[in-house]
């Protein structure tokens, strides 16, 4: 005769309840992959050097072209108005900035090659574990006009919200693979060999003004960023991003 097991009123419950509740501190506790979160630092780390030695390229000429060619004797399609580190360039002011070119092109360039490494790798994993269709893509029923309006009036969440996600992949798919390729483009060496990467753009001139363009974009973007994970709280977000694990979340 079979033995018919007999649980107190409410167990089977509170045993779901508790499995369901273990699940979700796991999934939470899990944040982000090692292959997302190297990549993460290497790329803010390649960001800046670029951005730091970029800015001393820019000063050399700042001064932006359409075309493939561009110098002094010929009229600019726009000017910062800065001043120059070259006494060549006229940029209405009585003094010259010391000149950063040589050590800041070659820093620029190394970081340069060290993010185009760590944009292959997390494009890979992105594709390989799911994570771009996971975590990036939005749902569709996210896309409405109402939904993305009300995403832009609620209290920023953990979860990426669908003009978060929709944000992260143009630039994970667009202005990053962009500035990498407008980069290329500049460097004499590389268009040597496939001069249609900078003929696409019309010139190394134009290339060069789009690169400045999008770099501009991508500025914003990290200041936006940064403040949506100090509203969503700094130390648990950068602890998550660093060890993998929402411990502030999982704790509770």
């Amino acid at each position: 005769m079979a033995e018919t097991t007999v649980c107190a009123p409410g167990a089977g419950a509170q045993a779901t309840e508790a499995r369901t509740g273990a699940t979700r501190v796991a999934n939470a506790a899990a944040r982000h992959s090692a292959t997302v979160r190297v990549t993460h630092w290497i790329t803010s780390l390649c960001f800046l050097a670029m951005l730091v030695t970029g800015v001393e390229i820019l000063i050399s000429h700042p001064r932006f072209y359409w075309g493939e060619t561009g110098n002094v004797q010929m009229k600019p399609w726009f000017t910062l108005p800065i001043p120059a580190s070259r006494g060549s360039v006229n940029s209405g002011y009585n003094f010259v900035l010391k000149d950063q070119n040589s050590w800041s092109r070659s820093l620029h360039f190394q970081a340069g090659w060290l993010l185009v490494f760590a944009a292959i790798s997390y494009g890979l994993h992105g594709l390989q574990s799911g994570h771009f269709r996971r975590n990036l893509l939005p749902a569709a029923g996210d896309l409405t006009w109402r939904r993305m309006t009300a995403a832009l009036r609620d209290k920023p969440r953990w979860e990426y919200n669908a003009v978060q996600r929709l944000t992260y992949l143009a630039v994970v798919f667009g202005l990053f693979p962009l500035m990498i390729w407008t980069g290329l483009a500049m460097a004499p060496g590389f268009v040597a060999g496939y001069p249609w990467v900078a003929g696409v753009w019309g010139g190394q001139q134009s290339a060069r003004t789009i690169h400045f363009a999008v770099t501009a974009l991508l500025l914003i973007f990290v200041f936006g960023h940064v403040a949506m994970v100090y509203r969503t709280g700094f130390s648990k977000r950068t602890r998550a991003m660093i060890t993998g694990h929402e411990a502030g979340r999982s704790e509770r």
